[in-house]
């Protein structure tokens, strides 16, 4: 069965799937340019994403919306399996969010423009004004229901274990207080694991469950490490026993 699904995946998924990459891309550059960058640079990734793993057969479990209300923002945070971990957000999330990202892609020819346009969060962090003028920005984007979605350990795992949580998100999220929901994604790293880009994909379950919300309680460093730390259990919780508990990973 592995080498038909190899065989589906270059006569089938990679020419579609090229194919309906570049129609999204052209519909987030035209959305974004000429109307609403909120809905435009959210809506063709949502349903680009979820074709993506259909046309790789690949079955997706959800756990736990009900525990998000309507109209409220939020930060979202996630481990960071593997590329996969976009699909599955992107996809089956469904929640209208961005992304956070260093403040140099603003540069970069294409991207940093269409970044821009769909109001992606930019954090610079080159000084008190800089940090200042990334907090009212987000601000001004993360409200009537547009959330954040952060990968918090800063890059993919290694190892298929989490590695340690970086304050960012965390501090956002203290300083907007907004509630922050931890999202455990298991099947990524077994679908494509950060050693393997540009391999064939192997065949895998993917599931995403989203936990209870973390409220702020207060405001300041007490409560940014006590909802990092509230957010590092939650995710750990739900990780299947392959990859429970810390291991090191080589880039941290």
């Amino acid at each position: 069965m592995k080498y038909i699904y190899r065989i589906y995946q270059v006569l089938v998924f990679l020419p579609l799937g090229i194919i309906t990459t570049l129609v999204m891309v052209l519909m987030v550059t035209i959305g974004c340019t000429f109307g609403n960058g909120h809905f435009w640079g959210y809506a063709p990734g949502h349903w680009w994403a979820r074709i993506f793993l259909k046309l790789l057969l690949i079955p997706v479990k959800v756990e736990g919306r009900e525990q998000l209300e309507k109209d409220q923002s939020y930060v979202f945070v996630a481990n960071h399996q593997g590329a996969f971990d976009i699909f599955l957000i992107y996809g089956y999330l469904n929640r209208n969010f961005k992304w956070m990202m260093k403040h140099q892609l603003r540069n970069m020819p294409f991207i940093g423009y269409a970044c821009e346009k769909s109001h992606q969060i930019f954090v610079d962090k080159r000084g008190p004004k800089k940090i200042k003028a990334s907090y009212d920005a987000a601000r001004n984007t993360l409200k009537d229901g547009i959330s954040l979605t952060v990968f918090p350990e800063g890059a993919r795992t290694f190892t298929g274990h989490m590695a340690r949580f970086r304050r960012g998100a965390f501090a956002l999220a203290d300083e907007l207080q907004l509630p922050v929901v931890p999202l455990t994604i298991n099947g990524s790293f077994n679908i494509m694991p950060r050693m393997r880009d540009g391999h064939f994909v192997n065949w895998h379950p993917l599931q995403l469950t989203i936990h209870q919300p973390i409220y702020p309680v207060g405001k300041g460093d007490d409560n940014i490490n006590a909802t990092l730390n509230q957010a590092y259990d939650s995710i750990m919780s739900a990780l299947v026993p392959e990859y429970q508990g810390f291991v090191e990973n080589p880039d941290q």
